[in-house]
């Protein structure tokens, strides 16, 4: 990942006139916005991400904890440092399918995700939940996915505000071995 600060003003192509602003560049949020990682259709062999990360080490699928029916993943396009997902391995897309042990281990890896994130980082908040549905803005529709923000105070400044940006302060690696270390059992 690379983030360049600048106060230089920018020259080159098709830069146009030079200013006063400094530009905190994120190109690694361009392969989320042109749909990177998306699956090609609803089914589970169709490039599903949620299907294919179990099967990877959880170093490399950053994944913080595995259950019996459902797992614990940093997002890759985090709102947040430490922003992870509590995910079932199988691919449903609704809530209601669920069956009674998913749906407990769901909340129960979120518990977890939530002592862990205080334990780590001192997380004084969480936003929690998922979007059911394309029309309510998941994603991922297919693959149902709880999400789980921390928050702290003042954690919201100028920049998601004026300049649609994030800045996090730890790469996703190290963020998901703190949070695995910290993974209550």
């Amino acid at each position: 990942m690379l983030i360049r600060m600048t106060s230089e003003p920018e020259h080159g192509q098709g830069a146009g006139v030079p200013d006063a602003f400094q530009r905190l560049w994120t190109p690694h949020r361009m392969a989320y916005i042109q749909g990177e990682n998306k699956p090609t259709g609803p089914g589970a062999g169709d490039g599903c991400p949620f299907c294919e990360i179990p099967a990877e080490s959880d170093e490399d699928g950053l994944v913080i904890s595995r259950g019996a029916h459902v797992y614990a993943v940093l997002n890759l396009y985090p709102y947040n440092s430490g922003h992870l997902m509590v995910v079932p391995y199988r691919h449903v897309a609704d809530y209601t399918e669920l069956d009674p042990a998913e749906t407990v281990e769901l909340a129960e890896l979120t518990k977890r995700a939530m002592t862990a994130l205080r334990a780590a980082s001192g997380a004084q908040g969480f936003n929690i939940g998922m979007n059911q549905g394309g029309a309510a803005g998941a994603g991922i529709a297919a693959h149902l996915h709880q999400h789980v923000v921390p928050r702290w105070g003042g954690d919201v400044n100028f920049m998601p505000v004026v300049g649609a940006t994030k800045v996090l302060p730890q790469l996703l690696a190290d963020t998901r071995k703190m949070l695995a270390d910290a993974w209550p059992h």
